[in-house]
């Protein structure tokens, strides 16, 4: 008898610690990250990390479901459906295709969990928050920098520009081009345009090849380009076709190939975004949204409540006082036994 109450009271408290495992388990919130590709470096190495430790910071026992979809639109719809399948409480959402993701939008809003695009509008469906930069004026930059270049140079009206623009897929990419031909139309003749499938750098190579081709080598006198992934294809195109001084090319991200590019003079600019300030805003608003808060935002995109962070235009002069002065890079990151020389002229140790 006393064997058999022994045995009754170890299974009421194996159950009861189940129980209460189970309820710690329940009010434990999860929030999905999805992010499009991997080929732009930021994502892995500073989006991701960035918005993983500021939503530990901000709530120790949330989880944090992370997926990269590989530039693949069908993947990232997989993706998403099985976040949503497996109990996810809020959805970051970095679109590979933002009409693709919209019927997913739907379904997450239909089971109550709450969207918020990360770094690329999806258009034509509301949710709960959009956090960017100001994409058009990131595209006004990049015209604005390549017009000075060329007015500095006396080339503005004595040759023809190629714009390499990002993937078709991505509103982003619209902002950007509109941007650049509000400073650009009118003042540079632009002889050869490219919307560029999955912002890829190969295939961005191969359209500057095609517009060295059809225009000829001495015509070109710059090139706008939409970020550094491409811009670094361009590049390797020029060198390819015998340029032996490259004309000025923009890019965006501050990509440390790229920013080394812009202190040894093979490339004129970056954008560089905050991308720390970008992804702790998003954790921060995920994680009050799985609190049940809805912060209010400062600008609407559309009807979408938005947070829309200032981009900065980086030339070599301006590498020091930003991205080493925030610590985006250490002068340790740059300067490699190539790039030296062109760190002691600008002043970073």
């Amino acid at each position: 008898m006393r064997a058999r109450i022994v045995a009754v009271l170890a299974l009421l408290l194996v159950t009861a610690c189940s129980n209460g495992s189970s309820s710690g388990d329940s009010d434990a919130k999860t929030i999905a990250l999805f992010l499009p590709e991997s080929k732009t470096t930021r994502y892995e190495a500073f989006d991701r990390p960035l918005f993983e430790a500021k939503v530990k910071a901000l709530c120790a026992d949330c989880e944090i479901l992370y997926s990269n979809a590989d530039q693949d639109a069908a993947k990232q719809q997989q993706q998403i459906e099985a976040a949503l399948t497996q109990g996810a409480d809020a959805l970051v959402l970095d679109a590979v295709d933002a009409g693709a993701v919209a019927p997913l939008v739907n379904q997450a809003k239909q089971k109550d969990v709450p969207v918020i695009a990360y770094d690329r509008l999806i258009t034509g469906i509301t949710y709960e928050y959009y956090v960017s930069f100001n994409n058009v004026r990131v595209g006004e930059m990049q015209g604005q920098a390549l017009l000075d270049a060329l007015t500095k140079a006396g080339t503005a009206d004595k040759g023809q520009i190629v714009m390499i623009n990002g993937a078709p897929t991505d509103p982003s990419s619209a902002d950007y081009k509109k941007g650049a031909h509000n400073v650009l139309d009118g003042k540079v003749k632009i002889g050869r345009e490219f919307d560029t499938p999955d912002w890829s750098p190969d295939k961005a190579q191969q359209e500057m090849e095609q517009s060295i081709t059809a225009l000829g080598r001495q015509s070109i006198v710059g090139v706008l380009s939409a970020n550094d992934g491409m811009a670094g294809g361009a590049i390797a195109a020029m060198k390819r076709a015998g340029y032996t001084t490259l004309p000025p090319i923009t890019g965006q991200d501050a990509e440390l190939a790229a920013v080394q590019r812009i202190l040894t003079g093979e490339q004129y600019m970056t954008i560089y975004l905050d991308i720390r300030s970008e992804a702790e805003k998003a954790a921060e608003l995920a994680v009050a949204l799985v609190k049940g808060e809805k912060p209010s935002a400062p600008t609407k995109v559309g009807e979408i409540p938005a947070f829309l962070l200032d981009p900065i235009p980086v030339t070599a002069d301006k590498v020091k006082d930003t991205i080493v002065k925030d610590g985006f890079y250490s002068a340790a990151d740059l300067c490699t036994a190539e790039v030296k020389a062109a760190c002691d002229r600008e002043g970073i140790k």
